[in-house]
């Protein structure tokens, strides 16, 4: 039941509405077994604890709590079910750890019988993207501007 017609009427639809559900116009695919957005909630907090220095823990916290509120709001509007939000949080945070778990320990880019990750098809594809990083990359961080002095750190690294 899709002809260009309908296709093309879907389409104009969704453009009277700006992709949003509030004027009742929106047509969803029914697909919903993974939640894009709780991916970019997830990953979104993932790299804010993971790169920037320890002591922004109140950016941290801040981080974690918007991220845990967006997570809740998708699953009130209804825009997810429950199911799609654990699963897209269980496929995004191993994701991140077996790549970065990889990605900081040199034993696990060697090629081996020992070396299960080997066997991945996407190993080829890690290895490109960490072929010229021989060890765990340093956090080390200076504010861009010339100004305001005050917000330079003394201590640059991540652990200071």
């Amino acid at each position: 039941n899709s002809s260009p017609s309908l296709i093309a009427g879907r389409v104009a639809q969704l453009i009277s509405g700006f992709g949003l559900s509030i004027n009742g116009k929106h047509t969803y695919c029914g697909d919903f077994i993974y939640s894009g957005h709780t991916v970019v909630l997830v990953l979104s907090y993932l790299i804010i604890k993971e790169y920037t220095p320890k002591k922004c823990y109140p950016l941290h916290w801040l981080a974690g709590i918007t991220s845990f509120v967006g997570v809740i709001l998708v699953l009130i509007s209804h825009g997810h079910y429950t199911v799609d939000v654990i699963i897209a949080y269980y496929i995004t945070t191993r994701l991140w750890y077996i790549y970065h778990t990889m990605a900081n320990n040199a034993q696990l880019k060697l090629n081996g019988p020992n070396n299960f990750f080997t066997r991945l098809w996407w190993f080829p594809i890690f290895m490109y993207f960490e072929k010229n990083v021989s060890g765990v990359v340093p956090r080390q961080y200076e504010w861009p501007l010339p100004w305001p002095r005050r917000l330079l750190a003394k201590h640059p690294n991540r652990d200071s």
